[in-house]
């Protein structure tokens, strides 16, 4: 490998193009054409159109969108991607039908969008799905509250006011800690782990502080091993944060021994694939900010083992993989990674 770099180096090419045809970044490709089938049913508003369509019972949409969740959670994307098109057609014509009845699955479509879409790094669709379930959650705390939990994914990547999550997160919280729902607590400390996340990304070192601190008590009432409202919120996620905000602060050294204490917790395997693999990813980042590349590619490597799309279509796994993959001391196994997908 080390090889191949160095010849590429003196015949100034890409070091893809002396494996031949078949290293291209089809991936890249890929992941492009994912974006264009999103955006395009994003933009069908199917409602508005005068072919009739057979209706389709409220239950078996629920259903439906239970199972495009389950597959996001275990990180197949490209089966989300395809089944989304028809799923959002149909959500959207029960919700005309019947917005009460339909209310739900509209919601939870749009959530579910709008979480795959931030994987694939385009906020600004993302953003519109967030808003979407919002509005469609108009009127029911409970739903609001789920649906700004993807908002919060949003703002974070722009690095927004984290008032609206705080906000949403409140109205669903009980009056007193002892009385509060595993549901009720689960959906409130999510969105507060999102504003601090968010409040991480401005580097307000405090306020991040506080909050991940009130989401970790609520974590300790709800435990781990549940997923209540697709939030998989419980000690384990909290420190999982605490991780990513050292990793946000620029302290590889912290995140690194947050990240070894929580993958030796109990409730590390109870979290979706999705979760611990793109976990793993800011791992890899962490390992590389203490300068330690060996680690940063074994971690990278594991997330590719149980979420191959997580390292090789998200385009935060992508560029990890790609700084590690540069690292002379980086392990033979990464760079063949990289160069398969025409990173190096």
């Amino acid at each position: 490998m080390s090889t191949i770099r160095d010849i590429a180096a003196v015949l100034r090419v890409d070091a893809a193009t002396l494996l031949g045809r078949d290293a291209r970044p089809a991936d890249a490709v890929a992941r492009s054409a994912d974006i264009a089938r999103v955006r395009g049913a994003l933009s069908a508003y199917a409602v508005v159109r005068d072919r009739p369509t057979p209706k389709v019972s409220v239950d078996w949409l629920v259903r439906q969108v239970g199972y495009v969740w389950t597959a996001y959670q275990h990180a197949r994307y490209p089966q989300v991607v395809e089944l989304l098109p028809r799923l959002l057609s149909d959500v959207d014509r029960a919700g005309a039908r019947d917005p009460v009845a339909g209310r739900v699955a509209v919601v939870e479509a749009y959530r579910v969008t709008a979480a795959l879409l931030v994987k694939l790094d385009e906020t600004d669709l993302a953003w519109l799905a967030a808003d979407r379930a919002v509005a469609a959650a108009k009127g029911d705390p409970v739903l609001v509250a789920a649906a700004a939990v993807q908002l919060g994914q949003v703002l974070r990547a722009f690095a927004w006011t984290r008032s609206v999550l705080l906000a949403a997160a409140y109205r669903v919280a009980p009056p007193e800690l002892a009385t509060g729902s595993a549901e009720e607590l689960s959906l409130c400390g999510a969105l507060l782990v999102q504003a601090g996340l968010v409040a991480a990304r401005s580097g307000d070192e405090r306020a991040t502080g506080e909050l991940l601190d009130e989401a970790a008590e609520m974590a300790v009432r709800v435990g781990d091993g549940l997923d209540h409202h697709r939030t998989a919120f419980g000690p384990t996620a909290v420190e999982l944060a605490r991780c990513a905000v050292a990793v946000e602060l620029g302290d590889g050294r912290e995140a690194v021994a947050r990240h070894r204490l929580a993958v030796r917790r109990e409730g590390w395997r109870s979290l979706p694939v999705e979760h611990r693999a793109a976990h793993l990813v800011n791992a890899a980042r962490a390992y590389l900010q203490a300068d330690d590349p060996a680690n940063a590619a074994r971690v990278l490597l594991d997330a590719e083992m149980v979420a191959p799309y997580e390292v090789r279509r998200r385009p935060a796994g992508r560029d990890v993989l790609a700084q590690v993959a540069r690292d002379p001391k980086a392990p033979a196994a990464i760079g063949e990674l990289a160069l398969s997908l025409g990173l190096v």
